[in-house]
């Protein structure tokens, strides 16, 4: 007879947040366990849809002793059971990723950090040197590589003719209201910005699929809005990225829309608007099978978004994304 398995430990950090509950999701249908959450929102029942049994912290302070009294029963003889933290999810601000990851480690927990893994290069840097110090990993949640439409495309791209540079238009618009503007998103110290909040992910496949970054212009970069054009080893690129409902064209916004969500290459559209409802779920499962994506496949993204947030725009000159012609810069 087959020995059962024990489902490993959670914690989880930023547990009232928007992308909080698809990481509840993952834990619970990887058949594990959500033992500890934290965040300074203390109106939290979402956690009985998925773990009411878990421990709930307001304070950071209280959230890590915790952690560290699970590991120091586990590591005391005769402990019964299995009380360590296996994983450290975490899905709190950007600017406070690397603490967080950092508060893992320690605790000698894996992290599972949501995107962007840290604002600034350099940040990575310092990490891995704790992952060697701790010999615990980090993975970040780059859920669109595994969209079987993406897959399909860096497929095509890579049994194609190993010379072609392929032209590519990125346009991606996605409405936010005021609250959008008064939260730690709207401060680009916090949040990086919108080409970090809403463009990471894309300057993530972009570079998976059509290989490292040679050029990065930046032609318009406002709060609400930004773009440019990115020359990638085998792509030219002109990416839109917007939180403006003013820019959705019209067609959409008649099907009363509020995303709008293209990417072109060679005129050709790729549609990828459906099916992520379960990539958190089948990031988990990569990653507890020692497969998911580290630091390494993070960090062109997060040089891409880190020149951008540093650029002084060029206006409209160049080659530009169409949108532009018709927004005064």
């Amino acid at each position: 007879m087959e020995k059962p398995v024990t489902p490993l430990n959670f914690a989880l950090i930023g547990a009232a947040g928007y992308i909080a509950p698809r990481h509840m999701k993952a834990i619970r249908d990887t058949g594990n366990t959500l033992v500890a959450a934290l965040d300074p929102y203390d109106g939290m029942g979402i956690i009985d849809s998925y773990f009411p049994r878990a421990e709930f912290f307001i304070e950071p302070e209280r959230f890590d002793r915790h952690l560290d009294k699970l590991r120091r029963i586990a590591d005391s003889d005769g402990a019964e059971g299995h009380h360590k933290v296996d994983y450290v999810s975490i899905c709190s601000p950007n600017y406070m990723h690397d603490s967080h990851i950092r508060l893992a480690l320690r605790n000698e927990s894996t992290a599972i950090c949501e995107k962007p893994i840290v604002l600034n290069p350099w940040n990575l840097e310092a990490l891995h040197e704790i992952e060697k110090e701790t010999g615990k990993r980090v993975y970040t949640i780059l859920q669109v590589r595994l969209h079987p439409v993406i897959m399909a495309l860096r497929e095509k791209i890579l049994s194609g003719p190993a010379d072609k540079v392929y032209n590519v238009d990125l346009t991606y618009i996605t409405c936010r209201g005021n609250w959008y503007y008064r939260s730690w998103k709207g401060n680009m110290e916090k949040s990086g910005g919108i080409a970090t909040n809403i463009g990471i992910h894309f300057f993530d496949l972009l570079t998976w699929i059509f290989g490292e970054m040679k050029e990065n212009t930046v032609h318009l970069m406002r709060p609400d809005k930004a773009a440019g054009y990115l020359r990638l080893q085998r792509a030219n690129v002109r990416w839109f990225l917007s939180l403006d409902y003013g820019d959705i064209p019209d067609e959409i916004k008649a099907k009363d829309k509020r995303t709008y969500r293209v990417l072109s290459v060679e005129g050709e559209e790729v549609e990828f608007s459906e099916g992520f409802a379960d990539l958190h779920t089948e990031s988990y499962r990569q990653i507890l099978a020692g497969k998911g994506f580290g630091m390494k496949d993070a960090k062109p993204s997060v040089e891409i978004a880190h020149e951008i947030r540093a650029a002084t725009p060029v206006g409209i000159k160049g080659d530009y994304h169409p949108f532009l012609k018709k927004i005064s810069v």
